[in-house]
Parts: structure tokens; sequence; C-alpha cells
């Protein structure tokens, strides 16, 4: 079995889940690659038994280069076979319909999607889970990733369930890819920039450039992707109207200390049940890979 993972991550959560399903599909005896939007080149799609496409949702909805990808490959008149991985800072139920304009653009190429995960991993806007969270996070998804890894190389489908409404939802929030453009062009620099350079080596849309006045600029193609700001080491990006949601700085990931004390960031009962829910069902579905493995 060879798999081909085109993934498109922001500030690197989803790029993480990207490479621990590599490491989990080649564990399995599988041949794995990993590609990332924006693609530097077009891959042999032909070469491959089955495509995972990996992304962060947006507005409850694939982001805007995703579809744009999904739309450029080429038709499979024999078929191929698909899987969806997604990472989002909660866990509710209506990130469930974030893939269905992306499975419907699919099945038009040929492409039938048979497996959908969603993990939790910390938001890079608004606002900043504590570093117990995040740790959490990751640590759960990279326990769950061998385990959908398993039901997808045996051919075993999961899909998940899609809330009433859901669809309408989905389409009405896609306005954010529209808003993601109009605010995009309201982002500014400080003065804390200390010139590295490196929004503008990095936005995956080529959406931020230096003018010959040395002055930044911001054009019309932003994701809100939120890499500029996140990873500015000067925290020196202004992110237009969403200045109240900023979030600047990557994560460690690493396991807290247990004398460390403990965080709060004043979002303690944000989406509660439902980070609840994800972990229980996410203990569940470990315990029996780990039982029959």
């Amino acid at each position: 079995m060879k798999v081909l993972i085109v993934t498109f991550s922001g500030t690197g959560n989803t790029k993480k889940i990207a490479e621990a399903y590599r490491s989990a599909l080649i564990a399995r005896g599988a041949e794995a690659d990993c590609l990332y939007l924006p693609l530097q080149e077009e891959p042999d799609y032909g070469a491959y038994d089955l495509i995972g496409i990996g992304y962060p949702i947006h507005g409850f909805n694939a982001p805007a280069n995703v579809l744009a990808f999904a739309k450029s490959l080429p038709n499979f008149a024999d078929g191929k076979r698909a899987f969806i991985f997604k990472s989002s800072g909660e866990p509710v139920r209506m990130s469930d319909v974030s893939s269905l304009k992306l499975i419907r653009i699919l099945k038009k190429k040929g492409v039938s999607v048979l497996n959908e995960y969603q993990y939790v991993m910390p938001y890079n806007i608004i606002f900043r889970h504590t570093d117990a969270e995040a740790y959490r996070m990751w640590e759960t998804a990279q326990r769950l990733v061998p385990a959908d890894c398993a039901e997808i190389l045996a051919g075993k489908p999961r899909r998940v369930k899609r809330m009433f409404l859901g669809g309408f939802l989905a389409w009405v929030l896609r306005i954010e890819h529209w808003g993601a453009r109009f605010n995009g062009k309201r982002y500014r620099v400080n003065d804390r920039c200390i010139h590295c350079n490196k929004c503008v080596k990095n936005c995956p849309a080529h959406n931020i450039w230096v003018s010959d006045k040395g002055d930044f600029r911001f054009g019309k193609e932003c994701l809100m992707c939120m890499r500029c700001s996140f990873l500015c080491p000067a925290d020196a990006i202004k992110i237009g109207f969403f200045g109240g949601w900023k979030v600047n700085g990557a994560y460690s990931f690493a396991k807290p200390e247990n004398d460390a004390p403990v965080q709060k960031n004043g979002h303690e009962k944000y989406c509660a049940k439902a980070y609840e829910r994800y972990y229980a069902e996410a203990e569940k579905r470990i315990a029996a890979y780990e039982k029959a493995n």
C-alpha cells in the first residue's frame, strides 16, 4: 500500500498530525509520503493507492486553498480511495460538516472518501490554550492516529454523523473565505517589527511583500491561517478586525512538570462538555485498538 498525504497547515498543528500519520502508516508496513500546500510540484497521483488530505478547520469548513487543490486534481477514471483528517481548537459537532464541500469536489474527480477524522489541537486564534491543555491534546492525537491508520489500511470506513442543517450552516459560514481576504488586507505591522521578513517568506498565499519604501503590504489572498502573526518573533502583526483574538507564539507541547503551577486562561468553561466527550471517545477508541494489538 502506497499512501500520499497532502496537507495544509497554518501554524504547524496539522503538519504534526500529518507526520504522525506518516510514521503510523510506515509502522504498519505501508509506504507513505507527505506533501504540503502550496505544492512545489505536481506528484504522480497514479503511483499511490490511497490519498490522505489534512487541513485545519476554518469557519467550520476546509480552507479555500484546500478546496482549490481538490478542484485541481485530475479525474480518476478508475476511482481513487481517500481519507480526510482535520484539526480544530474545539471538538464541537458543527466541525463534523467541515468536509462536506471537499467531499463533493473529490467525488466529481472520482475520489471516494471512506474515512474522516478530527483531532483537537490548540488554538492559534481566539485564545491561547494552556501548556497542560496543549500537551494533552497532542498526546491524545499521537495515541489516536495509529488506531485510525489501522482502520484506514484495513479498509474499515469511518464517517462522521452530520448534524441537522449542518450543511446549510457550513454553506453560510463559507463567507469566511471572503472574509479572510477582506480582513487580511487590513493586517498591519507595528513598530515592534524587527524586519526579519519571516512573515513574507512563510506566507502560504504569498500575500505579504515589502514595498520599495520598505513598508509591509498585505494583499487580497489572505487565508487567515495566522502563520504570520502567530509565529512573528516580535509579536508585531495586527490582524485586522480580530485583534482581540490574536494568539502569538508557538506551543511547546512538552509535558508539564509535576510541580508546575496550574495555569489558567480564563476559558476553563469554554466547550467543557465537548472536550469531555472528545477525550472520553478518544480513550475508548484507543483502548479498543490497544486491546486488539
